[in-house]
């Protein structure tokens, strides 16, 4: 299996101020460590051992934390001058990747995906793209994910616009650098809405259904609520 990743931690946390200020949303402190530090150790159970981290805002805070290593896994840095969007992130990044290809990862949200599957499904189904969906009681909160029977996705709504049950982005995928790097996009672009979501139907992108942990620590009541759950998780 590919042993590298991109975590996306250039995050402002705006939505955290009240209860985080003055360090990057990934740093933010879970049951007394650093969120980014679960996101490192669920890697390594992976067998991950490069992870490049998209940084911006207060990147100094994450670097002098974490340094080139954490416990078996090697570290570097994409250091975003001015913000890039979740896509322009993403973009720097993968320059840094030594192999073909990635598993990328949000720096705010932890979602323990099966790595394997997700990446078996990529070489099974010949995908472009795969992600992996988290399954939720109300998708409204997130925006909705829509695939056939085959797992191509067929669809995306937007936050409020659908209601209910169903699959939502939970920002873990898996693409070859390649083929990300063949689109002509701005410098500045966001992943979800210029890539995602303008490209789908003819690109084949698939998704890997998921009824594992995953919690958005981006926003107060569940940052509130990740301290104590976080407690149970074996990383």
């Amino acid at each position: 299996m590919i042993k590298e990743a991109v975590i996306l931690a250039g995050g402002l946390g705006t939505r955290l101020r009240e209860v985080v200020s003055d360090i990057p949303k990934s740093m933010a402190s879970v049951d007394g460590k650093p969120f980014l530090e679960y996101q490192f150790a669920y890697l390594q159970s992976w067998g991950i051992d490069h992870v490049v981290l998209s940084v911006g805002y207060k990147h100094e805070v994450i670097m002098q934390h974490f340094g080139e290593q954490f416990q078996d896994i090697r570290i570097d840095y994409a250091i975003e001058e001015k913000p890039l969007g979740t896509g322009g992130g993403i973009r720097l990044a993968l320059q840094k990747i030594n192999g073909q290809a990635a598993f990328i990862l949000n720096g705010d949200t932890f979602f323990e995906v099966n790595l394997q599957r997700l990446h078996d499904l990529y070489r099974i189904k010949n995908a472009d793209l795969c992600m992996a969906l988290h399954f939720c009681d109300d998708v409204s909160r997130y925006g909705a994910v829509e695939l056939d029977e085959e797992g191509r996705i067929t669809g995306f709504h937007e936050k409020g616009k659908q209601q209910g049950e169903g699959f939502m982005n939970g920002g873990v995928y898996f693409f070859k650098k390649a083929y990300f790097e063949s689109f002509d996009f701005p410098e500045k672009f966001s992943l979800e809405k210029d890539f995602f979501e303008k490209h789908f139907k003819e690109e084949h992108f698939y998704g890997l259904r998921c009824y594992s942990y995953f919690i958005d620590i981006g926003i107060p009541e569940d940052y509130k609520r990740a301290q104590h759950e976080f407690k149970a998780l074996p990383y």
